[in-house]
Formats: structure tokens, sequence, C-alpha cells
């Protein structure tokens, strides 16, 4: 075992599929020389050049044009947004064009491009750089969306989001950029997307969350066990596909839900999923599905009100308890 950053993990998968595949190359705003707004792409300018690692104007539409583009003729680009908040500037080229090209030329084209997008609160980026909007692309057929919690799911998701023949959104947590996981070497390969991960086995209440919340959750279940509640939690690693098999399975052993996001929860991804345990497992429930998330405001600047409209391990407690 060894220990590597989220930052790392991304950095690696993408070193490892530029060196595998020609037609793989990066690009957005400062990643080449400057190694990226958070450090991700480092020195892969150093290693693969202008041609393969290659700044941007400040234009989202452009971004996302260009990796529509040159996708569609046969390479397969890796490009960065900086922050999720300006995904909103390119959603004509991603939802119009990107999600719905393979489907209307009845799949004789493939769109092998992943748009990189960091995500989420905690660092005091206000509200125009701290959102959450993974639900925004989860609603559109076409779309493949990835979101890992740690370094080894980061690389794996990654080689695999790369080679896969439809538009992938990869989205990371900033906050989780530094942080430190360990890392089996000889299971640094594809992850399939589509597959969940249970983190923590438990048959008393099932957490289902994903990215920076997989560890509030954790540390959520460690205070509840002391209480005798037992917190099975499920880093689902893609929102889609979604694998709703591993779901299910935890849901009929504990009869009891708690969906954790840090989006607003107000027509958050979460709602999605309670819906789909809803219409498919109701017969199942011991008590109502319940949701954690972020107020429904813009995200503050100041760090305590920051830290207040952000979902908490302290929430995630709460919520389990409510159950009981």
């Amino acid at each position: 075992m060894k220990k590597m950053t989220y930052a790392e993990g991304i950095r690696e998968a993408m070193r490892t599929k530029m060196k595998e595949d020609p037609t793989v190359f990066l690009f957005g705003e400062d990643v080449g020389k400057f190694g990226g707004c958070f450090g991700v792409s480092g020195d892969l300018w150093e290693e693969f050049g202008d041609e393969r690692v290659r700044d941007t104007p400040i234009s989202e539409g452009v971004i996302v044009g260009a990796a529509v583009g040159s996708a569609a003729c046969g390479l397969k680009p890796i490009a960065e947004i900086m922050f999720i908040d300006f995904i909103t500037v390119g959603m004509d080229q991603l939802v119009n064009q990107a999600a719905k090209m393979r489907y209307m030329f009845g799949g004789e084209i493939n769109i092998p491009m992943v748009l990189r997008v960091p995500a989420g609160g905690g660092i005091g980026g206000a509200a125009q750089h701290s959102q959450s909007l993974e639900a925004w692309v989860t609603h559109v057929p076409g779309l493949k969306v990835v979101y890992p919690s740690n370094a080894q799911d980061a690389y794996g998701l990654l080689l695999t989001s790369i080679d896969d023949p439809n538009p992938v959104v990869f989205i990371e947590h900033k906050v989780l950029y530094a942080m430190k996981n360990d890392v089996d070497e000889n299971e640094l390969k594809p992850i399939p997307l589509g597959k969940a991960k249970v983190v923590r086995e438990g048959e008393d209440v099932t957490f289902i969350t994903y990215g920076k919340q997989v560890y509030d959750c954790l540390q959520a279940a460690e205070v509840l066990a002391k209480d005798g509640i037992n917190a099975e939690v499920i880093d689902l690693r893609t929102l889609y596909p979604l694998d709703k098999e591993t779901i299910f399975k935890s849901v009929e052993k504990t009869h009891k839900v708690v969906l954790v996001s840090e989006e607003c929860k107000r027509g958050a991804y979460t709602g999605e999923i309670a819906a789909i345990i809803a219409e498919e497992l109701f017969y199942e429930l011991d008590a109502p599905v319940m949701r954690v998330g972020a107020l429904n405001t813009p995200i503050p600047f100041a760090t305590d009100l920051e830290n207040y409209v952000l979902p908490s391990a302290k929430d995630v407690e709460l919520a389990a308890r409510s159950l009981f």
C-alpha cells in the first residue's frame, strides 16, 4: 500500500492513458505550464508538451464544443472546466450536442470525451465557485456521471471514463484534492462504471452518498455505533449509470435510508434516488426516506456561514436518529 492524494490519482490516470493512447489529450484554462488551478494537471505539460496539454481561453462554451468536435472526429479529449459552476456556460454544447450526437447518428459515431469539473464548497469560494450541480447533468439522457471519493477510485474510474464511447462528466470535489488515501498498487486498474461500493457494512440504516460526503457518513456512523445503531455506508461512485442492485440489497437489509449529498436539497439528485426507492421498494421501508443536503440558499463566503449552510456529519447523525 502507498499513499496517494485524490489529485494525484486523477493526474496519474491521465498520464497513464496519454502514454498508452496518442489520441488522448487534455485542455482547459491554465492546465498547461501553470499545472491547473488546483494543481491537478501538474507536470503533464512538461511531459507531453503544448500539443497534448493545451491552455484555452476563458470560454467554457468553446472548451465543451472543442471536446465534442474532437471526440466526434476520433480523438479522446479530456476537457477541464475550472469550476462546475461554469458548466452553465457550456450547457448547450454539452446537453444538445455531446449528449445527443451518438443517438442522432444511430450509433454510427462515438463521443469519447471526459469533462472534468471541480465541485463543492468548503474553500471559501462563495456563491459562484462552490455549487454542487450534479443533478443538472444526471437529468440528461446520453451523459454518464462519475463522482469518486478517493484516490484509488478516481484513478480507476477515470481510466474507464476516458475509454468510454459516451460523454462522461467526471465530478471532483475540491476539498478532496489534497486528501491522501491508501492505494493498493496492485489494484490500480479500470473500475467499471455503474458499480457502487459498500464502504461500511451495517444492518440498522443505510447511508447512500458519494464524494466528500462519504467521509461525513463514515464519521456519523462511528458516532451512532456507540449507541448501538449500526449504519451501512454506500459510496455510489457513479451517479449514472446508477447501481440500483447494491442500493436495493442494502435497503432490503436495513429498511431505513438516509441519502446524503452537498447539493442544496431542493431539486437534488438524492430526490431522484429517493423516488426510485419509494417506487420500487416502498414495502421494504420501515420509515420515511430521509435526505441530508445543503440549505436552499447560495453558498456564503464567510466561513461560519458556509459551514452552517453545508451539510455535516452531525446532520447525517441526526437524520439517522430520527428514524428510530
